[in-house]
């Protein structure tokens, strides 16, 4: 072992303190991108397998009723490879001993083989037999929720006829990977569940015997979906076809999606505060390090060092720190990664998980926080190198300072003599009094925006229930009614005011730009579902026309004035 190996040792024994804070500090940055993008890649793949060993649909569409017979002209639309017909319902659920209203989207199964798209991952029991219309497999999250099991039974009105169902199974689906509920912001699954019963049985019940209300498409590799939306809409048209949506519009590949860009976001933006901290630590441990032994630097060069040897020994100080952290930071990101996969995996209900496995990840973790201590250590190797041994071996020059103001102006009585010496050093060191200044506003930023966030909620609370949505519960309708039934629902007791409202899916355009959204009829007067704009005040909606949020039509291009140059309004064959 050399000399200079030997004096690194003990450099980092009598630093061991700074030297593990350094790389802590880059094992943070370390560990949190291997977290991120490790549990993004494997949350991604495990996605992706599940979609294609389940045949997740690519197109969506649901229709009033349409004869099976239409299934054969979807398959020959051209880029469709599979199609799988069905009927879905919504439907209220009377859950024993659960007294909060429960909402269930029923499903139908093919009472022969199984279904062509969409299919069922199995978790407990069974799937319904054709001839039981009581039978009915539920997702697994319900279940749960509830405490039910193979045999337990619950009841739900279908088509204004209460029948009492028997759990058969338990059961997962790509299309229900994120279970929301209609009118619900955040998954419920004691308030919401997802039935599937046998065709024939749930076909009886709505008298939809050689139908279907719901249909889902495969497309081919390279198939324009924007032309099969638009072709089956046309056929859907006159069966009451609403607006057809591709897997961007799907709600619960919608809701992973951004669960996803969550995680993605955080492996862009955390990592980069660690290793700038890393390297401004790198930088100033390394050059008080210098500072410290410049004498014994000088008297390296005298006795023979070159320049080369003398930073290659303090590179090897710097990767010591480096090695530590990215060790440090592999197995608490690796760790982490497998919890957090986990946790995901629960939250979304994966029937399995996929790891993905990416060395090139731990590869380009460490090079990045290489690259940032070694940025760091630039400054103090340079002076390393530009430090003659005659000069290094004498005590360093008194630094030289400048006057701030002209000799004639004397700030004695005005300024403190150390603060005259702060505004020296400031003076001197202009750009790292800019870096410590922004560290501390950015520090300073990070503290209010976490104290603001409460505020802000409780806020956003206040405006949405209390000045907008002010209505105590709403009640929503399978089938548009007549305003009559707003009179009965004011007669009920407890009721002080009631209003109607329509929502309809649509896809609105505006040149090239295209967007599924909900229209929301509403009376002139709504006093319970206001609209509120940026001052807090209700908005008074136009008797002609739409109006649309500020979000969308900042989207669309839109201007005050300017008409929709098209607009898709499909419900029961309406435009």
């Amino acid at each position: 072992m050399s000399a200079l190996d030997i004096k690194l040792l003990r450099d980092v024994r009598r630093l061991w303190a700074q030297v593990l804070a350094i790389a802590l500090v880059i094992a943070g940055g370390v560990a949190t991108l291997v977290l991120a993008i490790g549990s993004h890649h494997s949350l991604e793949e495990t996605r992706i397998a599940y979609y294609d060993r389940y045949a997740f649909a690519d197109v969506f569409a649901v229709v009033k009723r349409a004869p099976k017979a239409l299934v054969g002209q979807i398959a020959q639309i051209p880029g469709v490879s599979a199609v799988d017909a069905r009927i879905a319902r919504l439907a209220l659920l009377d859950i024993p001993g659960f007294a909060e209203p429960a909402t269930g989207q029923f499903v139908s199964l093919p009472d022969v083989g199984e279904s062509l798209l969409n299919r069922l991952y199995v978790r407990a029991g069974r799937l319904p037999e054709p001839g039981r219309a009581e039978e009915v497999v539920v997702n697994e999250s319900f279940a749960q929720a509830h405490g039910f099991a193979p045999g337990s039974r619950f009841s739900a009105i279908l088509n204004g006829k209460k029948r009492e169902l028997v759990i058969v199974g338990t059961a997962l689906s790509p299309e229900f990977i994120y279970t929301v509920g209609p009118g619900d912001l955040m998954p419920d699954d004691r308030r919401f569940a997802i039935v599937w019963m046998s065709e024939k049985a749930l076909a009886s019940v709505y008298d939809l015997d050689g139908a279907f209300s719901s249909v889902s498409v495969r497309l081919q590799r390279n198939a324009s979906e924007r032309e099969v939306i638009s072709r089956l809409d046309a056929l859907l048209d006159s069966y009451g076809g609403q607006a057809a949506y591709g897997r961007r519009d799907q709600t619960s590949h919608a809701w992973i999606d951004h669960e996803l860009d969550m995680l993605k976001n955080m492996s862009r933006t955390l990592p980069p505060i660690f290793l700038l901290v890393s390297a401004f630590l790198v930088n100033l441990t390394l050059s008080r390090l210098v500072a410290l032994e410049r004498e014994q630097i000088g008297l390296m060069k005298a006795v023979g060092y070159r320049d080369g040897s003398i930073v290659l020994h303090y590179l090897k100080f710097v990767a010591l720190i480096v090695v530590v952290g990215i060790s440090i930071g592999s197995i608490v990101g690796t760790w982490l990664g497998l919890r957090v996969t986990a946790l995901f995996g629960d939250f979304f209900h994966f029937p399995f998980l996929v790891f993905a496995r990416a060395p090139d990840l731990y590869v380009v973790a460490g090079v990045l926080s290489a690259a940032a201590a070694f940025v760091g250590a630039i400054r103090a190797l340079r002076d390393v190198v530009r430090l003659p041994p005659a000069v290094a071996m004498q005590p360093p020059a008194p630094a030289s300072f400048h006057r701030l103001v002209p000799a004639s102006v004397s700030l004695e009585g005005v300024v403190s003599q150390p603060a005259l010496m702060m505004l020296r050093n400031i003076s001197r060191h202009p750009i790292r009094s800019a870096f410590t200044a922004l560290g501390m506003s950015l520090a300073t930023a990070i503290l209010v925006v976490s104290l603001f966030l409460r505020d802000t909620m409780e806020q956003l609370i206040d405006v949405t229930y209390f000045l907008a949505d002010r209505q105590d519960a709403t009640v929503s309708f399978i089938e548009k009614r007549n305003e009559n039934v707003v009179t009965q629902m004011a007669r009920l007791p407890g009721v002080l005011a009631t209003e109607p409202f329509r929502e309809v899916p649509v896809r609105i355009r505006h040149g090239n730009i295209e967007r599924r959204i909900m229209i929301s009829g509403r009376p002139p007067d709504a006093d319970l579902r206001r609209i509120i704009d940026v001052d807090l005040r209700p908005v008074v909606l136009p008797s002609t026309g739409l109006a649309i949020s500020g979000w969308l039509g900042k989207i669309l291009g839109f201007r005050r004035g300017i008409g929709l140059r098209s607009i898709c309004w499909k419900a029961r064959g309406e435009r």
